[in-house]
């Protein structure tokens, strides 16, 4: 009975980071809410830490899947300059995510150890908001420079991928961030989402990676339990993310973030007073 509760508990913890990896709302702090309202039993703090990075190869898979055409440069329906179209895109995500793997691999613990709390959460939470509603206020009055990915230089994709950097503070979204950083520099709602989608691929299997690197190194072995709650969150994740990919970018064709700013603000506001309270 205690393992069936603890793989519910996988599967709720898969669910939340599906729907919350790749909308501008944090999976990261989501998580760490989660973790104090329904933590696991009787887990080492160092299976939380990289439980917490490799949950989230479910929801990056659910992008290779979904964009497998559009991402794979050796399709034999694609003609040499779909082909050359396709490299190009890779060699921007590739620059794009240079200044992310730079600071992760040097600061990566240190943020860990510093901004990993429910203050700097909901700070986060609430100030990226605040920032989405006056972005989104501007963008009425203007319009994207960059509507396609060839329009987009390599200048560009690494600014955007300076951006990706602030994600490192938990409550900050990864792809907030990089969403919010490629419309200031003129990129539309649906390249800049769907870009911010390919980035998440090789800093998330980086991470994912060194976190469990770092956990065979430090002498840890997984128990049957925690495999299991692994494949449950990381499956979980995964087909909940191909709904949630497809939703945002069906709603983005229509709609802007400002939505995602007041969600933002609202939950940082509740966190705090959440924490307050306790």
């Amino acid at each position: 009975m205690g393992n069936l509760i603890e793989y519910v508990k996988a599967l709720v913890y898969g669910i939340v980071e599906g729907i919350t990896e790749f909308l501008p709302i944090s999976s990261t702090g989501h998580m760490i809410l989660l973790e104090k309202i329904m933590p696991f039993a009787n887990v080492s703090g160092e299976f939380m830490e990289m439980f917490r990075v490799v949950i989230q190869l479910g929801a990056i898979l659910a992008v290779c899947v979904l964009y497998f055409d559009k991402l794979n440069p050796f399709g034999k329906q694609k003609i040499e300059k779909a082909k050359a179209h396709t490299w190009k895109i890779w060699l921007k995500v590739v620059v794009g995510c240079i200044p992310a793997m730079i600071c992760g691999l040097l600061l990566d613990e240190w943020f860990d150890a510093n901004f990993y709390n429910e203050p700097t959460v909901a700070v986060t939470l609430i100030l990226y908001g605040i920032f989405f509603l006056v972005l989104e206020k501007w963008n009425e009055k203007r319009e994207f420079a960059i509507t396609r990915f060839s329009q987009m230089s390599y200048l560009c994709a690494v600014l955007i991928g300076i951006f990706q950097v602030l994600a490192m503070i938990p409550g900050t979204s990864r792809s907030g961030a990089t969403i919010l950083g490629a419309m200031l520099l003129g990129v539309s709602r649906e390249v800049a989402a769907e870009f911010s989608f390919f980035m998440a691929i090789p800093i998330m299997f980086g991470a994912s990676l060194l976190k469990i690197v770092k956990f065979a190194v430090e002498g840890m072995v997984l128990t049957g339990t925690q495999i299991g709650i692994l494949a449950v969150a990381m499956l979980s994740a995964f087909v909940v993310a191909v709904l949630a990919i497809k939703l945002l970018m069906n709603y983005i064709k229509g709609h802007d973030f400002k939505a995602f700013g007041v969600y933002r603000i609202v939950l940082g506001i509740l966190v705090l007073i959440y924490f307050i309270a306790i």
